[in-house]
């Protein structure tokens, strides 16, 4: 979308305003070019953060109903001093959301004659100043990686195999500064990635590594956070095969991996002076005379051995090579992003990703950048006492838990056994289980499918950490 910032409407705007009322419906007034939106917010003095999203939501979204494309809006008539909000986080807030809002995932659908209905101008009128302009502009972007990522995990898995994920890794950061690698079959087995080959055998497409790195600085000064992302580019579940109603969406099994390969991606087009690393294990988890079976024992990088009892949780097998593979940056924070399990969303429902971590302050922090972002994360236990349920009998970790409950803790505390390095944490961890924020809902006000989580939340990682 075009934004334009002046003092009045234009004429030739087709929204001309747009006005907050207690009640009714997001309804368009008149009937000639130049219309009125209003939309109902409730009382005024209760208006959070939260609501604010989907009301900038609501704008666009019964803009694109009215088959408008041209919207106008005063800044400050989203100003509710209750809320506490800057003016620049504001301004950044409302261009984000317009933008999501006004995705629409089109690629493989023909062109309707009239076109698509979708936003084209936006008009931002009242005295804004240069840093309100600029904070607009950064909102477009952080928008727009959103998107990117929503189209990345939107991609059908047969135009999204492991190496054209790398491939998408290496074609986005074209021209910027950062340094891609991709570790090939070869290249796992001297690493000794005995988990991600293992995950991978069943495909003719073979796993991919990927290896993003941003270094703006000196790396003697600073240590790098590092992003880690389950690239898993199609999960049929393999041998134990996903039932018909739950493999639909497996395309989107790969959406960690698309968020943290946009958050570097935008970190570098925003200049972000932080080293920041991102890691995607990226394999297709397929049934084949060559899978991996229930029962096999797989090596992992770390020379920890995971016994597989279910090839359906495949997520946290890639992974544990990522995480041991982070070590050797001597990060000062990890985050691992991944649609890990249906049980977090069980335990949820749709509103919210599952966090968890040993560290008491980062779970505080990040459900505070949660609800600043938009991307709300809520925390589950890791306790010793879970360790249990996930011990091998014939290797060092089994996969799947002995216990039916507590699926999406036993997934998260088989992943903390791979940052642990002599007893200790390598490394300040956090694991986010996306699983019930893969699609959008229907109180989101965003188009089916992906809904781009947790780009905002990590780019809030990134800037503040």
């Amino acid at each position: 979308m075009k934004y334009t910032f002046t003092p009045k409407s234009p004429k030739d705007i087709e929204i001309a305003g747009v006005t907050f009322v207690e009640e009714r419906d997001a309804v368009v007034r008149g009937a000639d070019k130049r219309t009125h939106l209003e939309i109902a917010i409730g009382k005024p003095e209760l208006m959070t953060r939260r609501k604010l999203i989907t009301t900038v939501r609501k704008i666009v979204t019964s803009a694109k109903a009215a088959n408008k494309k041209k919207v106008c809006f005063d800044f400050f008539e989203l100003v509710f001093p209750e809320m506490h909000v800057t003016p620049t986080d504001l301004a950044e807030l409302i261009a984000v959301n317009l933008e999501m809002a006004n995705f629409e995932f089109t690629k493989y659908k023909t062109k309707p004659k009239d076109g698509w209905k979708t936003l084209t101008d936006v008009v931002i009128t009242g005295k804004l100043t240069p840093d309100l302009e600029k904070a607009f502009k950064k909102g477009k972007m952080l928008g727009e990686a959103v998107n990117a990522t929503r189209a990345l995990a939107n991609t059908p898995g047969g135009d999204m195999t492991p190496s054209m994920l790398a491939q998408n890794a290496v074609d986005s950061a074209e021209g910027l500064p950062i340094t891609v690698t991709i570790i090939d079959e070869k290249g796992m087995e001297e690493l000794g990635m005995g988990a991600i080959l293992g995950v991978g055998k069943g495909s003719d497409d073979k796993p991919k590594f990927i290896v993003m790195e941003y270094f703006p600085l000196d790396t003697a000064v600073e240590r790098p956070i590092v992003l880690v992302g389950k690239g898993i580019t199609f999960d049929t579940g393999g041998l134990n095969l996903k039932p018909s109603n739950s493999i639909y969406e497996m395309h989107m099994d790969m959406s960690g991996g698309a968020a943290v390969i946009n958050a570097i991606i935008l970190a570098a087009r925003l200049k972000l002076k932080k080293n920041i690393v991102a890691l995607v294990p990226a394999a297709e988890n397929m049934p084949s005379g060559g899978s991996y079976r229930p029962g096999d024992v797989l090596k992992s990088m770390s020379g920890k051995t995971i016994e597989v009892l279910n090839t359906d949780a495949e997520g946290r097998v890639v992974l544990a090579d990522a995480l041991h593979y982070a070590k050797q940056y001597k990060p000062r924070l990890v985050v691992d992003v991944a649609t890990l399990t249906g049980a977090a969303e069980v335990a949820l429902g749709t509103k919210a990703s599952a966090i968890f971590t040993r560290d008491n302050e980062l779970e505080a922090t990040f459900r505070k950048w949660g609800e600043e972002s938009g991307d709300y994360v809520w925390p589950l236990p890791l306790w010793d006492e879970y360790e249990d349920d996930i011990k091998g009998t014939f290797g060092d970790w089994a996969n799947d838990g002995k216990s039916r409950y507590g699926g999406a803790i036993q997934g998260a505390m088989f992943l903390y056994q791979f940052i642990k390095e002599g007893g200790k944490d390598a490394y300040p961890w956090v694991h986010i289980d996306m699983a019930p924020r893969m699609v959008s809902t229907e109180g989101d006000f965003l188009a089916k499918g992906a809904a781009g989580e947790p780009v905002r939340l990590l780019m809030k990682v990134l800037e503040q950490y």
